[in-house]
């Protein structure tokens, strides 16, 4: 058998070259891959956390801003709540200045009638003085002296510290209360507080002064500068002493001083005293109360103390008082003491003129 001739191998032939070719081919793509799409891709990173960032820093302001709209709408809210009260208020004041100003026109109505009987009865008071004057009366010892009883042990005096008394009628107040004591000559024990039931000597609270000339006397220096706080109201101090002060086996009279009520209701505190200064079984009241009304200053409103004038007026007669108002002296008006026989004039359309009433029946 013949042999075939053995071919000679080439290294390079076309199979080879084609692998070369496509290996090479490979690499340069890759490589051309690997520098185009390298640096877009870290550029895109890049941009994503500077958006990031931003978005983020965004939400910061944004958080921040709703922060401050939330506590602008918290003020607003808190404004609006004031408002909402403040407005409910007004509305209860308004209703409070309507009733005052119905009541006022009844209270008018009816100081102007009291007025006039007191006018009339003061006149036909004088008259009868004059005639037991005349015919040689004597006073008994337990009798009025100028239309105020003088029969109680024990006094209080109830004082209106507002500015308008002690600026401009306390002198006048001084030389009252040291004529009321005067017509005391002597008293188991007394007592001084303010219109809001505050006591002049604190250390005497709930106890009685002790009736001395020293005693008397240092009262009387410690009312020169005694100005504590007074609503021009007297029903605390009222109330107060006869609270305190009441006693079955005692006669106490309370002694009112002021010029003006600038309380809500005349009505309300005549039921208060009513209640508080009730009847006993023999239908006398547990305390007298008097009352000396002031004048106010000239250019000031006087529907205050027209007030106090029918307030105490109406007190008084309920419960065994008098009631005596006192004119200005600086407008050339009759003077009136505390203790004299004889009353002032008759009554005018101011309420500060003189009125006298004596004690109820």
């Amino acid at each position: 058998m013949s042999k075939r001739p053995r071919r000679e191998t080439e290294i390079f032939s076309i199979s080879f070259l084609d692998c070369i070719t496509c290996g090479l081919g490979s690499v340069v793509l890759l490589l051309v891959l690997s520098n185009i799409r390298t640096p877009s891709i870290e550029q895109s990173e890049q941009d994503l956390q500077e958006e990031l960032l931003s978005l983020q820093d965004e939400l910061i302001e944004i958080e921040g801003q709703a922060d401050i709209l939330n506590r602008d709408l918290k003020a607003k809210q808190e404004q609006l709540s004031d408002e909402k009260r403040r407005i409910a208020r007004l509305q209860g004041d308004l209703s409070d200045i309507k009733g005052q100003y119905n009541a006022s026109k009844q209270e008018a109505d009816v100081a102007n009638q009291l007025e006039g009987r007191l006018a009339s009865a003061q006149q036909t008071l004088t008259d009868e003085m004059k005639r037991l004057l005349g015919a040689g009366f004597r006073r008994k010892k337990d009798d009025a002296i100028g239309g105020i009883p003088v029969d109680s042990e024990y006094i209080i005096f109830i004082i209106d510290t507002s500015g308008s008394m002690f600026n401009y009628v306390w002198p006048m107040m001084l030389q009252k209360v040291e004529e009321t004591l005067n017509t005391y000559p002597t008293v188991k024990g007394f007592q001084v507080m303010s219109d809001e039931g505050t006591y002049m000597f604190s250390g005497y609270r709930g106890k009685w002064i002790p009736d001395t000339p020293n005693q008397r006397r240092t009262v009387i220096d410690r009312l020169r500068t005694w100005n504590v706080f007074s609503n021009s109201s007297p029903i605390e101090g009222i109330v107060e002493a006869i609270r305190t002060y009441h006693s079955k086996d005692k006669k106490i009279s309370l002694y009112v001083f002021g010029d003006e009520f600038t309380g809500s209701s005349i009505d309300s505190v005549v039921k208060g005293v009513d209640i508080i200064n009730r009847e006993d079984a023999t239908g006398e009241r547990r305390v007298r109360i008097h009352a000396i009304g002031f004048p106010v200053r000239p250019d000031a409103p006087q529907y205050t103390s027209i007030r106090f004038a029918t307030l105490m007026r109406i007190l008084c007669q309920r419960n065994g008082g008098s009631f005596v108002g006192l004119d200005d002296p600086q407008r050339g008006g009759p003077r009136f003491r505390i203790g004299d026989n004889a009353t002032p004039g008759p009554t005018g359309e101011s309420v500060s003129q003189a009125l006298v009433a004596g004690p109820a029946p």
